[in-house]
């Protein structure tokens, strides 16, 4: 049969413990999670702020709904731009300090359309190795070079931007909180090598808009380089709580995604009451800090909690990276944390390098300190924490956002 290569694809998966399946959440979305009538403290959600199932957010929604409708019915060129699609790109850009917005469905098609549209044939785009997907199916579908360097190396970065000289237009991309290590980029370091070379600079912001900076705008006001960064990508699906992903930059920048990126072009446009949902929410972090504080509290106090073990777990943001090593030993760990009532899926291959299977731990302001500990404690039990001998321990460094 022509299609027997799908079985086989899927018993190579499963052979290799890479099948993966669904858990269907019977509710809302919060550190706790109903699966199957048992209730799970969640540690794997991107709701950072817990703003997906947050009552002035959702009172939005239904406001807006009852005003607008649900469906937009149409692409944005064509009469699917609605008020709050307008005003919710002018919010993004007056909270990201750029000239201008563009909305996209989704942050993989914000990231899709804008590399497709900027780079081409005559072109180069240069790249962490540890981008996230988007970017990567992005740049390998723009038809330009594409180079890659090792994670955070900027020596290697510099020696690609010297060697690249030759080509119409040089793009380096990089996120800037990696969303599988919980890293942060050198962005000072980049936005200089970038300039010293008369390169373009894209930034993907998505997993630290609303976490970091004085006011929650992300990495560029984090490392103080608002206005230094050509295009910054952004997803309203991480910490403001909705769905959708935008780019911000300058009015010209974004008048020419508008008629150039082609996931913008050819898509129905996100409900207004989306639009609601994520305008609602970036006023929230505007307007009251008590739930980017409480983030980094918990982030602060998990970071202290695991100091006293062996494994040298690092913790620089609420995504904390617990390397396991192979797909099936972190399969294991996933399993018997969901027995003992927590729920924190294993990441492996394609999405992680082989070999570096984990289990991605994310943090959310509405989680409480007695969750955190409930989740240092259930590791500890299964034996993947080794407790420290006195004479290790020291005592963990306070970060803030």
């Amino acid at each position: 049969m022509e299609m027997d290569f799908i079985t086989d694809g899927l018993n190579v998966l499963k052979e290799s413990n890479l099948l993966r399946e669904f858990r269907i959440i019977e509710g809302a979305q919060g550190t706790h999670v109903e699966i199957d009538g048992k209730v799970y403290l969640s540690f794997c959600s991107n709701n950072y702020l817990g703003l997906a199932n947050n009552p002035l957010i959702k009172q939005a929604v239904i406001d807006a709904i009852n005003q607008y409708g649900w469906g937009a019915g149409a692409s944005r060129l064509v009469s699917g731009s609605m008020t709050l699609h307008q005003e919710l790109e002018k919010k993004i850009a007056e909270f990201k300090g750029t000239e201008a917005a563009l909305l996209f469905s989704t942050g993989y098609m914000a990231n899709i359309g804008a590399i497709c549209a900027l780079v081409s044939r005559e072109d180069i785009v240069i790249g962490d190795k540890l981008n996230h997907a988007s970017i990567i199916d992005g740049c390998r579908q723009s038809g330009a070079a594409f180079r890659i360097y090792p994670h955070k190396d900027l020596n290697q970065l510099e020696s690609l931007l010297q060697r690249s000289s030759s080509y119409r237009r040089r793009l380096v991309i990089t996120d800037s909180l990696f969303s599988m290590d919980g890293d942060i980029a050198p962005l000072q370091e980049i936005v200089d090598l970038v300039k010293k070379y008369d390169a373009i600079l894209m930034v993907d912001d998505a997993h630290a808009i609303g976490i970091f900076g004085k006011n929650g705008r992300g990495m560029a006001e984090y490392f103080n380089l608002e206005g230094k960064i050509d295009i910054i990508m952004g997803s309203l699906s991480k910490a403001i709580g909705g769905i959708g992903g935008f780019i911000a930059g300058s009015k010209n920048l974004i008048e020419f995604l508008k008629n150039k990126a082609r996931s913008f072009i050819y898509t129905t446009a996100l409900p207004p009451a989306a639009c609601a949902a994520s305008i609602a929410g970036l006023t929230l972090i505007q307007e009251d800090k008590f739930l980017v504080n409480k983030l980094w509290e918990n982030i602060n106090h998990l970071r202290t909690r695991l100091s006293g073990f062996q494994n040298n777990i690092t913790v620089e943001s609420p995504v904390v990276s617990v390397i396991v090593g192979s797909s099936g030993d972190a399969l294991d760990l996933s399993k018997k944390l969901y027995q003992k009532g927590v729920l924190i899926p294993a990441i492996r291959p394609p999405t992680v390098p082989p070999g570096t299977s984990r289990l991605r731990v994310s943090l959310m302001a509405t989680h409480t300190k007695d969750d955190i500990n409930r989740l240092i404690d259930t590791m500890k039990d299964t034996g993947f924490l080794t407790k420290k001998h006195k004479n290790e321990f020291n005592h963990a460094q306070t970060y803030v956002g």
